[in-house]
């Protein structure tokens, strides 16, 4: 009994040392997409304070290409010792779905911690006679051949977030899939096509200047900033829930103690004022939480878009 007590205290001293120990030398935290797009930007941004924070060099690394999935799996599977960090947004619980992939998205990973949060916004060319989103919804059900949602891509989460919309509410989609989110909100403004769901920091400049028309936001609560765009759930879609969202992950295996180290110190940032006056600029708010509340957040969308996937028959390009 006195050995296995002393076992355990051995165990807990030497977490500790870890923990504080950490990091010893440079972490890089790759983002499995090009420079410059909103995870790109938060990554910089995280990276930037923890090594302020931690007194060590946090590097960010790109690692574009096959829809994030190979800076995600390069993440996954290096050594879990907690110097290589991932930055996933929620296309990372899309991919399961629509590519064969090889790692394990739930159990092949350590959470550490959700960094931000923030609704998409459903909007329409004013040409377009809805006033709301009752009326729009009406429409797309009485003209089903003149109703066209745009989106960033074929299987992108706009894209799935589109037909989870149109299947709760009760009608066919016309989708029209670009090559990223530039094109589709161009194509929109312009009157190509007739509604969009992007991020607030994308939509909320041109619904400001008139060029085009907000009908609700796709988070459970409304905006501070514009309180009377009513959600989808208030304006007639109950239920209806999709969030973009941004996190950090590790692979396998990372020594808890480094985990609770690396939640904590995002954490501190998160809580900054700076903090939430940056990401807003990003169209999202500040997250937080803990690992084991990351994952179910991950677990939980892997399973929704998954029925939408199969419920839609959507096909990866």
């Amino acid at each position: 009994m006195f050995r296995i007590a002393l076992a355990a205290l051995l165990l807990v001293a030497n977490l500790g040392v870890e923990a504080q120990s950490y990091p010893a030398k440079p972490v890089r935290i790759i983002v499995p997409f090009a420079p410059g797009g909103g995870t790109d930007f938060i990554a910089r941004f995280m990276a930037q304070r923890l090594s302020a924070a931690l007194r060590q060099q946090f590097v960010v690394e790109n690692r574009p290409g096959a829809g994030g999935m190979i800076g995600v799996e390069t993440g996954v599977k290096s050594p879990p010792d907690g110097y290589t960090l991932t930055l996933v947004s929620n296309s990372y619980t899309v991919n399961p779905s629509l590519y064969k992939l090889r790692f394990d998205p739930i159990a092949d990973i350590a959470p550490v911690i959700q960094i931000s949060s923030g609704p998409y916004v459903v909007v329409v060319h004013p040409s377009l006679p809805v006033k709301n989103l009752r009326e729009l919804v009406a429409a797309a059900k009485s003209q089903s051949g003149q109703i066209f949602f745009a989106s960033s891509g074929q299987g992108s989460v706009g894209h799935l977030a589109t037909e989870l919309f149109a299947s709760m509410a009760g009608f066919r989609l016309n989708h029209v899939p670009y090559k990223g989110t530039g094109p589709a909100l161009t194509d929109t403004i312009a009157g190509q096509t007739n509604a969009f769901l992007g991020s607030t920091a994308t939509t909320l400049p041109h619904v400001r200047t008139g060029r085009l028309r907000a009908l609700a936001v796709t988070s459970s609560t409304r905006l501070p900033s514009e309180p009377d765009i009513p959600t989808v759930a208030e304006a007639g879609v109950p239920g209806y829930e999709t969030v973009l969202w941004h996190g950090l992950i590790g692979p396998k295996g990372m020594p808890r103690a480094v985990v609770e180290r690396l939640n904590a110190e995002v954490s501190r940032v998160l809580q900054l004022k700076e903090t939430g006056e940056q990401l807003q600029n990003d169209g999202v708010s500040p997250a937080g939480g803990t690992p084991e509340q990351f994952l179910t957040i991950i677990t939980r969308e892997i399973e929704v878009w998954r029925r939408v996937v199969n419920e839609a028959g959507v096909k990866a390009e």
